[in-house]
């Protein structure tokens, strides 16, 4: 008898045949119930998601066109403000110049419908207007979760049959969902062992991981699981993560760690990497650990992949750059690896129609936006744009390699500054003035100059130093402006329609 390694506590047996016995023609085999469950269900989703693609894709290519837009960030990059944005200015597109669309009055109406999938929470737009648009605004709550919304637009088309034919409907279905989740995709490729080995090495240069680390190498991975310890362990590997991504790191994964949701409690989320023993025991420490890693990966990773980010056809990764400039070289390094990781879980080439009926979906447009683009003087935000580019140019090379479109532009989905220049000390200083979050009051802010060459920043990040020799780079969190829209205006912003023009337009 051979028996197939499992970590689920039974095992149930099969007949298999075996060709290479004539005597015997059948041997028995042990898998475990789990496995089969994820065979049996993986086989399943994958009849029923190739079904609804050609569904999809027909009904898209006669009748509705219908674009599927991912938007994801990671922690405090602007999500829910850019959608919330990006809606209102397409309803309201009169500061929408760069959408061709727009400009050539092509769009004729914009409205909201409900979303098509009635098992995802609705993407608050109305709530997240009124924080921004009251008398006095603020920024509206993160997102934790994933959430969707439709948009409907009536377009006149163009080209040379455009006069003998009337506007048409297009469907915007913007889908939000946190950016912690995208980077679990990861994990899919990674076995338990794999996985603790790069987070235990990636922890050993951060001093916010020392506690964790003194409490892991402490335990006896071999010993019999004592689940008050396994929690223990799970929640310094969570206050770990915390700290970390606090800290400007991007690299904070298990996602659902830091949103949980509501998993918060439960043994999927009760595990940790482990240094030591690859081949534990059962009912040990490291294996339990191990079965509830995969455990996590086939039941929260792979469902999340298969019911939403596998469906999309456009992608936006909102970045906070200036961010990750102000926390430090090691905060830029770690970015850089996170944006190459994220380009790995997108499955980028041309969305074709006959892709679409044999393949599914994929990701033909990458968006890469530094945002907070108002917290600079716009005579730097070419060299942010800069910056972005030289972050993202591994995942954007891969991604043109597949045959995606991508680009990096620096942005600000909702304007909170003004701009103004300032003789100090000999200097010409250009600012930006807004209202302070922290303390609400007026205050100018000199950030200090970027670098022309994006290398004088990736340089000292990739050989590790500590700081920045030539300077800091400041920030503040400013709050929204109160504002005066015209109507027919949405909220004002820097460059948002360029990235819709990059995003829809070649649909409109």
């Amino acid at each position: 008898m051979r028996t197939i390694p499992c970590g689920s506590a039974w095992e149930i047996p099969f007949r298999a045949p075996l060709a290479t016995n004539p005597g015997h023609p059948y041997v028995e085999v042990t898998a475990p119930q789990e496995d089969v469950d994820v065979v049996i269900g993986t086989v399943a989703d994958t009849l029923a998601r190739s079904v609804e693609s050609v569904t999809d894709a027909v009904s898209e290519a006669l009748f509705e066109p219908v674009i599927r837009l991912g938007v994801t960030g990671l922690a405090r990059s602007g999500k829910s403000v850019f959608i919330t944005s990006l809606l209102a200015n397409l309803m309201n597109r009169g500061r929408m110049p760069q959408l061709l669309a727009a400009s050539d009055g092509r769009i004729h109406a914009a409205f909201l419908q409900p979303q098509p999938n009635d098992t995802i929470p609705r993407f608050e737009y109305e709530q997240h207007l009124a924080a921004l648009t009251a008398s006095d605004p603020f920024w509206p709550e993160s997102t934790r979760t994933v959430s969707e919304l439709r948009l409907s637009l009536r377009v006149q088309p163009n080209g040379l049959m455009s006069g003998m034919q009337g506007p048409r409907t297009v469907h915007l279905d913007i889908v939000d969902y946190p950016g912690e989740w995208l980077l679990d995709l990861g994990l899919l490729e990674k076995s338990y062992a794999q996985w603790s080995d790069d987070i235990l090495n990636r922890m050993k240069t951060r001093t916010c991981a020392e506690d964790y680390l003194a409490l892991g190498q402490a335990e006896d991975v071999d010993a019999q699981l004592d689940e008050p310890r396994a929690q223990a362990l799970a929640s310094a590997f969570t206050a770990y993560l915390t700290t970390a991504r606090d800290s400007g790191f991007s690299d904070c994964t298990p996602g659902r760690f830091l949103l949980p949701g509501d998993l918060a409690g439960s043994p999927v989320l009760t595990f940790a990497p482990l240094p030591g023993r690859k081949a534990a025991r059962r009912g040990s420490l490291w294996r339990e650990m191990e079965r509830r890693y995969e455990v996590y990966k086939s039941r929260v990773v792979k469902p999340f992949f298969s019911a939403h980010f596998a469906r999309l056809d456009r992608q936006v990764v909102l970045v906070d750059a200036l961010g990750a400039l102000h926390k430090g070289p090691a905060a830029v390094e770690d970015l850089r690896h996170t944006m190459r990781d994220i380009l790995g879980a997108f499955r980028p080439g041309r969305n074709a129609f006959l892709t679409q009926l044999l393949m599914g979906r994929r990701v033909d447009r990458i968006l890469f936006a530094a945002t907070k683009a108002d917290h600079l003087h716009h005579r730097q935000h070419g060299r942010l744009t800069a910056i972005m580019e030289a972050l993202t140019r591994d995942a954007r090379d891969r991604a043109q390699f597949s045959g995606a479109q991508t680009t990096a532009m620096s942005l600000a989905a909702l304007r909170t500054t003004v701009e103004e220049t300032r003789r100090h000390k000999g200097r010409t200083l250009d600012l930006v003035r807004g209202r302070l979050l922290e303390s609400n009051r007026d205050a100018a802010l000199f950030p200090g100059l970027l670098p022309d060459d994006p290398n004088a920043v990736l340089g000292p990040a990739r050989d590790g130093a500590s700081e920045w020799l030539d300077g800091d780079y400041s920030i503040m969190r400013f709050a929204p402006a109160p504002l005066s829209l015209r109507p027919g205006e949405g909220p004002p912003h820097i460059r948002l329609d360029r990235a819709a023009q990059f995003l829809i337009g070649d649909r409109l």
